[in-house]
């Protein structure tokens, strides 16, 4: 003898209706939880003082244009991982430009947390070599700044792939 299926009431439905609702509202604040935590490709913090800074980068972008450097930099990925940037620095006249201060960063176009500073030191007259350690493939944008007397400049950005 079979027995009867149970009947369908209000109260299973609505408490059918609520796991569901419920299951999806936590999927939901889970997903933005993690987008608003791993929030890794804004190019700056703050818009707003990006913006008041915007005059400023364009005179110093002016002021380096006027000085008609030639800066060449070079990096190359060595077998262990790492990698070797190499900065020549020549004057409007050729000659190589000594007693700066130049850094360098590798900033991953897709993930602001995988950004590698690269400390450089003179290595010569106007020659500058700094080591990145463990650098993973892939592109990334090399920044050059280079300094004199405590004031930016230079300023130069490239994408670079390494592999």
């Amino acid at each position: 003898m079979a027995s009867a299926p149970k009947p369908l009431t209000g109260t299973k439905v609505f408490l059918m209706l609520v796991a569901f609702f419920g299951l999806v509202i936590g999927v939901n604040v889970t997903m933005m939880k993690l987008a608003i935590a791993t929030l890794p490709g804004t190019e700056v913090d703050s818009p707003y003082a990006a913006g008041l800074t915007y005059d400023r980068e364009i005179s110093a972008a002016q002021d380096q244009t006027a000085r008609k450097w030639k800066v060449n930099a070079h990096i190359e990925r060595r077998n262990d991982g790492g990698a070797l940037l190499q900065v020549e620095a020549r004057d409007a006249g050729g000659q190589p430009i000594a007693g700066l201060k130049f850094g360098g960063r590798l900033e991953r176009p897709t993930d602001k947390r995988a950004d590698l500073a690269v400390e450089l030191t003179e290595a010569g007259i106007g020659l500058y070599r700094g080591d990145a350690a463990s650098v993973a493939p892939g592109q990334w944008d090399l920044v050059i700044e280079g300094e004199a007397r405590g004031t930016r400049v230079f300023l130069s950005r490239n994408r670079v792939i390494l592999n």
